[in-house]
């Protein structure tokens, strides 16, 4: 358990604002609403970091969308990939009748999301998009862009906004960058 003290001391310095990221969400569910009128739209939170920016985006958009969420696991209480990625919850929607937009809340190494979206299209949605709230494009070991990145971040371990260090920190309304001193 942290002391309070050392929570805050942990954290370096704000890398992007709750105003920055209130603003850039606004932006991007406008583009959604402007691009999936009318047609049926599945938002899949891949958990556990994503589900802040999962809701605040959903209440941005106002064309009807569902939700659904997944759980791939990297991480497991380090500050380094452990380079297996692990699905632990699986979406119970039929992805054939929706157009899928996984909202993510980093893209670091790609691992991870490239694994997400191989068994995503195997289920042959009408369209399958990515939306990520960071980007660490430095950090990338696989070919994988995002379609629509709200922030690019640079290499260091990034907290907040749902994004965690052995749990903690996702509760921050900014993304910070996490200090080990």
């Amino acid at each position: 358990m942290l002391s309070i003290e050392e929570y805050q001391r942990r954290i370096k310095r704000v890398l992007v604002s709750e105003e920055e990221i209130r603003e850039a969400i606004a932006k991007v569910a406008k583009e959604i609403d402007a691009s999936y009128d009318g047609r049926p739209i599945l938002l899949v939170s891949i958990l556990n970091g994503a589900f802040v920016f999962m809701a605040d985006l959903c209440r941005a958009i106002t064309v009807p969308c569902e939700i659904g969420f997944m759980c791939a696991k990297s991480y497991y209480n380090n500050t380094m990939s452990s380079g297996t990625v692990t699905i632990t919850m699986d979406l119970e929607q039929d992805l054939k009748k929706y157009h899928v937009i996984i909202v993510e809340d980093i893209v670091d190494t790609g691992r991870t999301l490239v694994e997400v979206i191989k068994i995503l299209k195997s289920r042959e949605p009408l369209s399958l998009c990515v939306i990520t709230l960071l980007d660490k494009p430095s950090r990338r070991e696989t070919d994988f862009e995002a379609d629509i990145a709200l922030f690019t971040v640079p290499n260091c371990f990034v907290v907040g906004y749902g994004l965690d260090c052995a749990e903690y920190y996702r509760n921050l309304p900014y993304v910070a960058e996490y200090s080990e001193d």
